[in-house]
């Protein structure tokens, strides 16, 4: 039985929303050319701006033209898209939302997801300083696990991935896939990137997908890159290293469920007791 192949795409978004679309429109039909169900694109794949105001302005509403170009591809290549944190305008006109979004290969939008975990960070001995939560607004909402044709997706953002009370909710709501498309820092990608990742995997026995940003967007950041496909065992089964461009790996549910049963780890949570743990 042949398991369902997806992509994992990695790009260099600049200020430019147009030439961001058509590397997105190029990296979507190259994985189409390598049959992929799904491509995965990372977190601000409709752009990368430098600061405040423009991040703002160039913001648009899911009903603007840009998610409408993203359906078209959809459309286009007969390819699910998964697009992971578009920045999405709010009623707040100073703050937008980081928004990963789910469009299926007929061009619906099948699920949004607003960014739960704002990425704060202001650190002068590693001098990384990024301050999310001065032009977005956090999300509200644990966006339930989609049905798709390659298992039960669950979606995220980046700096969710440091949060294992939200990836271990989305498992107990039936995940099957996480997702982190993510703009990670050079600093802290060289450190935890991987590990994290591959945390996420191995205590929630699911794929992991992590689309990803890589290289220098301006001359204030540069992102981390090493996109990656991790199997619910906690292999890294592709990735594309710094350089743009996709890497494929099957997503074999056989193989998941054959993990949970031989390591039934969700039979042993002592729910009885975290449920003491104080917030």
């Amino acid at each position: 039985m042949a398991h369902p192949l997806i992509a994992v795409c990695q790009m260099r978004s600049i200020a430019d929303k147009m030439k961001n679309l058509e590397v997105v429109t190029e990296l979507a039909a190259e994985a189409k050319r390598r049959s992929a169900a799904i491509a995965f694109f990372p977190e601000a794949c409709d752009f990368l701006a430098d600061n405040k105001k423009d991040i703002v302005t160039m913001a648009e509403p899911l009903t603007g033209q840009t998610v409408a170009f993203y359906k078209e591809i959809a459309i286009k290549n007969n390819i699910w898209l998964s697009l992971g944190g578009i920045h999405e305008t709010s009623n707040n006109i100073e703050k937008i939302y980081n928004t990963h979004i789910l469009i299926n290969n007929e061009g619906q939008l099948i699920a949004a997801y607003r960014k739960v975990h704002l990425f704060d960070m202001d650190n002068r001995d590693t001098g990384v300083r990024l301050m999310e939560s001065d032009y977005v607004l956090k999300g509200t909402e644990i966006v339930s696990p989609v049905p798709t044709p390659i298992g039960k997706l669950a979606l995220s953002i980046c700096y969710d991935m440091r949060f294992p009370e939200l990836s271990l909710t989305l498992r107990n709501m039936g995940a099957q896939i996480l997702t982190y498309p993510s703009a990670f820092t050079y600093q802290t990608g060289a450190a935890h990137w991987e590990v994290l990742l591959r945390a996420r995997a191995i205590e929630n026995q699911c794929y992991v997908v992590a689309a990803a940003q890589t290289g220098a967007h301006n001359k204030k950041r540069v992102s981390w890159g090493h996109a990656m496909i991790v199997d619910p065992w906690g292999v890294v089964i592709a990735q594309c290293g710094e350089k743009t461009g996709i890497a494929v790996a099957e997503i074999d549910l056989v193989l998941l469920e054959k993990i949970r049963k031989n390591m039934p780890s969700e039979e042993h949570r002592r729910t009885d007791l975290y449920s003491k743990m104080e917030y």
